[in-house]
């Protein structure tokens, strides 16, 4: 990304009513300030940024910064489900300026958190699925309108081993025994969000497959929009297969509408949304870690070129 122009000596300002810009002077640090919260209201420390031209005083001075991107619900519990993911990170990395940006609906939005972090270096993890419209465009465009930063884009979390590690023992939680399930009445529907995009659905599909040598039973997507089946749909499929022991699997980084609507179709038998699971703040690190190795990070350049 360019370096930010030299800062020009301060004029004093002219004797004009600036009230009219409030809201934004306002927001902007607001937003930054949120992205450093943690679950329990406190405040994480802000890290100094390194300037380019310095030398690392450490390994952790010149570490980029994670920025941890989410996409944003009306719910409460998926801020706090998120900043908990994030303390979690936070402690597998100690020292690591790791922060939060929402693509909408939440505190701080990702324009305010890139802002935040002008003349330094980030990495974007989103704390998305698969590669759905917001990784191939929203992430891009984000990052196009922040020249000030210098910015790479890791893949979505999904698919992975470590996802699959997450899903199984959400299961579990929810009930699921692999002495009890394992037969030929027992199955899993995992049910996610949706997206008209092919490779989102693809990559859907591919962890569905994981997740099935895993449990050894068959796993069936499904979705709460854009795609079929829907979850209802999907357990009727699998009933009229003899298979009227089905579970849940939440395909969801965090709870939100769509996430409430899927497990309603079975309640008593749906594992909750992948927050916080030890596993998905291994998988963020790692996902971190990718996109700093790669000398062109190759996972967004194949994103971007499929779209």
């Amino acid at each position: 990304m360019t370096e930010p122009a030299p800062e020009q000596p301060q004029q004093p300002p002219p004797p004009t009513d600036n009230t009219a810009h409030l809201p934004a002077r306002v927001t902007g640090p607001l937003g930054v300030q949120l992205s450093l919260v943690s679950r329990n209201g406190t405040r994480r420390p802000m890290h100094r940024t390194r300037h380019p031209d310095r030398p690392a005083a450490d390994n952790g001075a010149s570490a980029p910064a994670l920025v941890a991107v989410a996409h944003g619900s009306r719910d409460p519990q998926a801020l706090r489900t998120v900043l908990a993911l994030l303390d979690r990170v936070r402690d597998l990395r100690p020292g690591l300026d790791v922060r939060l940006g929402h693509i909408e609906l939440n505190a701080p939005l990702l324009p305010d958190t890139l802002d935040g972090l002008r003349g330094a270096e980030a990495v974007l993890v989103p704390l998305l699925l698969g590669r759905g419209h917001h990784v191939k465009h929203d992430l891009p465009t984000a990052t196009a309108a922040a020249p000030g930063v210098r910015t790479r884009i890791a893949a979505p979390l999904g698919p992975h081993p470590l996802l699959v590690e997450a899903l199984y023992g959400r299961l579990v939680e929810a009930g699921w025994d692999a002495a009890d399930h394992g037969g030929r009445r027992a199955a899993v529907v995992l049910a996610g969000a949706g997206s008209r995009d092919p490779d989102s659905a693809q990559d859907t599909r591919r962890t569905a497959r994981l997740l099935a040598e895993r449990l050894g039973v068959p796993v069936v997507p499904a979705y709460a929009s854009a795609n079929t089946p829907t979850v209802p749909a999907a357990l009727r499929a699998l009933a009229a297969r003899g298979r009227h022991r089905a579970f849940v699997a939440s395909y969801f980084t965090a709870p939100g509408r769509f996430a409430s609507a899927c497990a309603d179709a079975v309640p008593h038998r749906a594992a909750a949304p992948l927050g916080a699971h030890p596993a998905m703040a291994r998988l963020v690190l790692h996902r971190y870690d990718q996109a700093r190795a790669a000398v062109a990070p190759a996972d967004v350049v194949s994103l971007l070129a499929s779209a």
